[in-house]
């Protein structure tokens, strides 16, 4: 027992010192044993008739047994819902909803916090190219320590959008968005946002290595440029999550694009049901 509690705390330090510093992973949550939870909130895109669609969500979803979700284009059931029976992570999840959009994308959030659960015990620095609004970086911090995350996380955009640009524009996209979102990490000193267009931007500052690659700039040639600069840097064992890869319609040229990139370098991206696209560093 002493030499088990000896090799314990040798884990604890190396997992600290590849974080660099101490890592806060939030506790286990128990979840009931006789019921699950469910999601219906019917906030999706790419329909003509959206009351159609809500309704025969509705139906379907009181047909089952439980265990339902239907949110963001997605509609499943017989889930355990393992997302809902986090409490840290809905804790984290729900301080940090501003907009209907930021509630009903709790999957795709906690793909993002379950990944960063992982990668917070790596070496190297948290990066998200097309930060916005801020929502998903801070749900992320939150759960895994709040003020007190131990990894520099690096937030990328131009908080702006003209007619030039490829990516459609955003409900907050505009000249007061920076400071805004900057005012949002006032108690986070680890967060270095960074104004620009990529890759240009990445000439002010870059990490040298990457534990978390979070990339939604929804457009590919900004995607593409942010792989090259920053795929080589992700540590063995990192995550790359790419926000739009599995969503057709205006974002299939993104699937589309990357695919023959990560094919040269032998990856294939594992499509997940939320419209996301994830990839493992070896």
């Amino acid at each position: 027992m002493i030499l088990t509690r000896i090799l314990r705390r040798v884990w604890a330090e190396q997992r600290e010192r590849r974080a660099g510093g101490p890592v806060v992973l939030p506790p286990r949550s128990v979840p009931k044993a006789d019921s699950v939870p469910n999601f219906f909130l019917p906030v999706f895109w790419s329909s003509p008739d959206p009351d159609r669609v809500t309704a025969a969500a509705r139906t379907i979803a009181d047909s089952t047994a439980g265990g339902h979700h239907f949110a963001d284009n997605m509609l499943t059931w017989g889930r355990n819902m393992s997302l809902l029976d986090d409490k840290a992570f809905v804790a984290a999840w729900q301080s940090n909803i501003e907009s209907t959009s930021d509630e009903a994308i709790v999957w795709r959030r906690y793909i993002l916090a379950t990944s960063a659960y992982h990668c917070v015990q790596l070496e190297g620095d948290f990066v998200e190219c097309g930060a916005y609004t801020g929502v998903g970086m801070k749900t992320v911090m939150d759960y895994l320590g709040g003020v007190n995350f131990p990894k520099t996380f690096w937030g990328y955009d131009a908080f702006e959008h003209d007619a030039t640009m490829l990516n459609h524009a955003m409900p907050e996209h505009g000249p007061k968005l920076y400071e805004r979102v900057a005012s949002k990490f006032a108690d986070y000193p680890m967060v270095r946002l960074m104004k620009g267009l990529i890759p240009e931007v990445f000439a002010q500052g870059c990490p040298d290595k990457v534990a978390y690659l979070h990339i939604d700039l929804n457009q590919a040639p900004a995607e593409l440029a942010a792989l090259e600069h920053l795929f080589d840097r992700v540590v063995p064992g990192g995550i790359v999550i790419l926000d739009d890869y599995e969503w057709s319609s205006i974002y299939r040229v993104q699937k589309l694009a990357e695919d023959p990139w990560f094919d040269a370098r032998r990856y294939r991206v594992m499509p997940l049901p939320t419209g996301q696209g994830l990839v493992i560093k070896r």
